[in-house]
Parts: structure tokens; sequence; C-alpha cells
């Protein structure tokens, strides 16, 4: 049986502009070139699935509902471009709570792995930050990409395969 190829999504920065603490939906903007980019993961074989840190729950900036309540019309979103979300994984954990699912942790990673049967070595993972990369690396996913369209990035200090732009400039990356 032949595992499955994904492309791993970090939300903010990557998916969405970069806020803080989003959680209302008239807040939410999507970078320009998600769609497109998604349609041709898939085109190319790739299941997307969505792995994003959500502090902002455990800190009680907001609840789980309203998280969810967003999640469910991204995903709408996403299904009215023709685009597939496989899951979405996410870590209401705040930083000090030690847990193996935030990431730099690689939980949400393998938790997708074990579930999905993802071949990690095959997958690729996009974030916006350097956590991102290293969660990503712990699981055993090599192939990464930092955008510049979230946070800060300390270019000469990454350990990401690639640093592009933006999600748009990951589709020459990321082929059959």
């Amino acid at each position: 049986m032949s595992k499955t190829r994904a492309v791993f999504l970090d939300r903010d920065g990557v998916i969405n502009n970069e806020i803080g603490y989003l959680h209302k939906i008239n807040d939410f903007k999507f970078i320009d070139g998600v769609f497109d980019s998604c349609r041709h993961f898939i085109a190319c074989g790739y299941k997307i699935i969505i792995v994003t840190n959500q502090s902002g729950i455990g800190r009680r900036y907001y609840s789980q509902s309203d998280f969810n309540v967003l999640t469910k019309w991204m995903l709408e979103k996403f299904a009215q471009n023709g685009v597939k979300i496989l899951d979405v994984v996410f870590c209401p954990h705040t930083p000090k709570s030690k847990c193996n699912c935030r990431k730099p942790n690689p939980g949400m990673f393998t938790f997708a792995r074990d579930k999905y049967l993802i071949d990690m070595e095959s997958s690729w993972a996009i974030g916006d930050k350097e956590s991102d990369v290293e969660g990503a690396n712990s699981s055993g996913v090599t192939n990464t990409i930092l955008v510049r369209t979230g946070h800060k990035i300390d270019e000469s200090n990454s350990n990401a395969k690639f640093i592009v732009n933006s999600i748009k400039d990951t589709k020459q990356l990321i082929t059959r």
C-alpha cells in the first residue's frame, strides 16, 4: 500500500495575513495565490494538511469554539475555490505547557502521519517561522519552505531548505 504525500501548511502567515491571535472571520484575509498554489499541490498528487499553533485558546484570548467557527468558514472558502483540505491539526496550548504538539515539537506532524499514513520523506512543509521548520524536520519532513509573508525570518540562520516571498512562489519547488 502506497503512502500519502502531503503538503503541511502553517495557517497564520502562510494561508492568511499574520495579525496575532486571529479568531474573527472579519479579520481573516487570505494571502494572494493561496488557492492557486493549493490546487497545484493537489494536481501534483499531494494532500493538504494544516498544522497550526493556536495558543490564543490556552491563553483564553478566544475559545476553541471561536477557532472551530473560523476553521469551518476557512474550509468552506477553500472548497469554494476547488481545494480539499484533508485535515486541520491544531495545538491549543501555551508555550509553557510542555506539550508535544506545539511546534517546534513534532506532535501535530506525527499525529497526521499516523492517521493518514503520510510518507514524510516525500512530503513538504510550508511555514513562516523557524519553529515550523523545526517541527517538520523533527518529524521526518526535510522538504521545508519558509515564506516571508508572516513573521520576520533570520534567513542566515534558518534550517529551511528554501525561503521564498510567499506561497505563490512555492509552485516551482513542489512538483510531482
